[in-house]
């Protein structure tokens, strides 16, 4: 019977080189087709051979089978006439009845004796919650103590429950846990009660009383040690001890740190009782009391360890972990902090605070105050330890004050009179100093705030470069902070001022203006100086900048309301038009006389102050941008009278005659002959004002023939002055009427444009 399993495809067909990966063609599908029926046929010719030659064999398994399915239906109807019997008698219903009813008295009897287990554990629950209750009113703490823990475990009185109150419960529960928590709270309330008649704080006598016993009523007797171990037991030491730390920092250890000459001592015991007495004064300590303070405050602690905690470490642990922040607190703020020495002179006589504290610290150890293995407990030698950074805070923040100080008096150091505001109300005007300029063979004047202030940062450098790393980074910083300080006041103090043309802006210009150089030369003077580690760090020359801007922003501001007043004064002569009408010429000529007027007042207030670079330059804008606007305006007229250009041209020769007294204050290069002569070389002037030259050509052409006009163009001496082909064209045909020599002389000028 293997034959079926022996059949291999590939042997039916004769390529022996087939790729079985390649699929088969149309003759080779015939061909295996054929082969498999002639298979198909030997097949079936084997089984039939196979059956003949073994019918003997198969006719006995057949014959078996039949039995067996005979058998099997006599059992079926065997059972079908038991099973017809049963159904006519009700004993299986019977029986099936009892067995239910068996299992329902046997879970009824189950839940019964659970249900008595629970009423037994309740009814004990009860009753050790009364006995309980007994112990605390008699006093015996501990034991109701002892009872309380263990009811409260019993019936889950912890967070992990209070978590899951949302959970379904017998109402019982809730009720005994509401007992439990209510003598919880009663035991609570009588500890805490206990402590204050065992601890007792008179604070008008200076006393703190400590009874190791305490009777409460006829019979109840209270011992101190057992109400500590009843708190100890339920955990309530922090809520018990909590009152009873405040009552002590507030009137032993407090006053014992803020107040001078204070005696602390232990009077001899009597009744049980121990008493700490503190002598107060009323009178502030200094830094020469801080090592008495340190042994007041270890006799104040040793009495609580010795008398409230009986030397227990955990209970004393508890009082310190509740006590030490605070009274960490105020020795550093009441005490160390005033004792860190002002001078660096004064560090060594530190020496002796900084051992008191040391031992104070290990004294706090040994008596488990404070733990040996958190050294986040240690803040009074923390601070210490950073005592100068400490003081070098406190220095700088006195440096700072005192910066302030003299930045917030810059106007009230000296007043003077009314003669210093132009546009304005006086103001105060500070007073001045003289300064060199760092960088330019010039000086200027300088606020005596400013001096001040320069004087307090050399003064800081030179501690610093004197003290230590840590104390001189901190005095680089103060002085650094100390200039920057005159940027963040002044311009808020003095914002009105300077928003007008005033001496106080002129004066912050020159402090801004003498900054910006002085401040590089701190670098190079105290940079050798400074230790070794900090010299790379020291750089002020980052500061300098600002206040050169600040001084260029001011100064184009006062330059740009003085403009604008000129401005306004210029208009009044409505364009200078028909000057040659009286009123006209009288309303110009007011013009002019008002802009000599504020320029006058302008230099009497900066050139004083000023440094003479920046008076030249500030003058020389101001007036170069007045003459363009009369060079502007006159300009601009047209179809002028030949009276009316003889006005024109008098009125620029009278304005150049009242501004010249301005022009020699500004000139600082003049020839020996023109300064015997008092006279300014034009030439000069030329060169520091474009437009003056301008005005000046202008005034000659107003009586020069139309061909003279012509051939100053065609020579380029009028575009030399700044004239443009337009102007000049516009200004012929404003001065000379129409004629054949007009319209050549035009020609020539356009055709010769540059």
């Amino acid at each position: 019977m293997d034959v079926l399993g022996s059949i291999d495809v590939r042997e039916l067909l004769s390529s022996e080189d087939l790729d079985e990966t390649s699929p088969l063609s149309a003759p080779d599908l015939s061909l295996l087709i054929d082969r498999l029926q002639i298979r198909s046929l030997h097949i079936k010719s084997k089984v039939r051979e196979y059956v003949l030659s073994h019918h003997r064999e198969f006719a006995d398994i057949f014959s078996r089978s039949a039995a067996c399915a005979a058998g099997a239906d006599d059992a079926a109807a065997a059972l079908a006439d038991v099973l017809r019997l049963l159904s006519d008698h009700p004993v299986d219903r019977e029986i099936r009845d009892l067995v239910k009813e068996i299992g329902r008295k046997r879970r009824e009897l189950e839940e019964q004796r659970a249900a008595l287990v629970v009423v037994g554990t309740i009814s004990s629950l009860l009753e050790r919650l009364k006995f309980a209750r007994e112990d605390v009113r008699a006093g015996r703490l501990v034991e109701a103590a002892v009872a309380v823990r263990d009811l409260n475990m019993g019936v889950g009185v912890s967070e992990k429950w209070d978590e899951n109150r949302g959970v379904e419960e017998p109402a019982v529960f809730g009720f005994l846990r509401k007992e439990c928590l209510e003598c919880f709270d009663e035991l609570q309330c009588v500890l805490s009660r206990s402590m204050e008649s065992l601890v007792q704080f008179e604070p008008e006598n200076g006393t703190v009383t400590v009874r190791s016993t305490f009777r409460s009523g006829k019979t109840i007797e209270l011992v101190l040690c057992r109400v500590l171990e009843a708190m100890e037991i339920v955990d309530v030491l922090d809520y018990g001890l909590a009152k009873i730390t405040d009552f002590m920092i507030k009137h032993a250890i407090g006053p014992a740190i803020t107040n001078k000459g204070i005696r602390v001592w232990e009077e001899p015991n009597q009744d049980s009782a121990a008493m700490l007495r503190i002598n107060l004064s009323s009178e502030h300590h200094g830094e020469t009391e801080v090592v008495a303070i340190f042994s007041s405050l270890s006799q104040i602690i040793k009495f609580i360890h010795k008398f409230v905690c009986f030397e227990n470490g955990i209970w004393m642990q508890c009082f310190g972990r509740l006590a030490w922040p605070r009274m960490s607190e105020l020795i550093i703020s009441q005490c160390l902090s005033k004792a860190v020495p002002e001078d660096a002179t004064k560090m060594v006589e530190f020496e002796n605070i900084i051992r008191s504290i040391s031992e104070f610290e290990n004294s706090l150890k040994e008596m488990n105050f404070i733990s040996f293995d958190n050294k986040n407990e240690e803040r009074l030698s923390h601070f210490i330890h950073n005592v100068e950074v400490h003081f070098a805070s406190k220095k700088k923040n006195e440096i700072l004050a005192k910066a302030r100080k003299i930045l917030l008096q810059f106007c009230s150091l000296e007043t003077t009179s009314n003669g210093g505001m132009l546009f304005d109300d006086a103001y105060e005007v500070p007073s001045v100093h003289a300064a060199d300029l760092l960088f330019q063979p010039e000086r200027c004047f300088v606020s005596s705030a400013l001096c001040q202030v320069i004087q307090l940062v050399h003064e800081t450098l030179e501690d610093a470069c004197l003290s230590s790393a840590r104390v001189a980074k901190e005095l680089y910083h103060a002085s650094r902070d100390v200039l920057l300080l005159y940027k963040a006041i002044i311009p808020m103090k003095l914002a009105k001022q300077l928003h007008n043309v005033s001496q106080q802006a002129v004066i912050v210009h020159n402090d801004c203006y003498y900054l910006s150089q002085e401040i590089p030369g701190l670098t190079f003077e105290y940079r050798a100086d400074f230790p070794s580690c900090l010299k790379k760090f020291i750089v002020f020359v980052d500061i300098a900048p600002s206040f050169y801007q600040m001084a260029e922003n001011i100064l184009q501001e006062q330059i740009q309301l003085v403009v604008s007043k000129l401005k306004e004064a210029l208009d009044g002569a409505d364009g200078f038009q028909n000057t040659h009408q009286q009123q006209q010429f009288e309303l110009a000529t007011f013009s002019i006389n008002q802009v000599v007027f504020i320029l006058e007042k302008v230099r009497v207030i900066w050139e004083p102050l000023m440094a003479a670079s920046t008076y030249k330059r500030s003058m020389c804008i101001i007036l170069d941008s007045f003459f363009s606007r009369i060079t502007k305006d006159l300009l601009l007229l047209d179809d002028m009278a030949a009276e009316e250009t003889l006005q024109l041209q008098r009125i620029i020769h009278m304005a150049l005659e009242k501004l010249s007294p301005l022009f020699q204050s500004f000139i600082t290069e003049i020839g020996e002959k023109d300064k015997l002569m008092k006279e300014v070389s034009p030439s000069l002037l030329d060169e520091l004002l474009p437009s003056l030259c301008k005005l000046r050509r202008l005034a000659d052409l107003f009586d020069m023939p139309l061909k003279s006009i012509t051939t100053s163009w065609e020579s380029g001496e009028l575009a030399n002055c700044g004239f443009t082909s337009s102007e000049v064209e516009n200004f012929i045909r404003a001065v000379f009427t129409d004629s054949p020599l007009r319209k050549e002389c035009l020609w020539k000028i356009q055709s010769t444009k540059t």
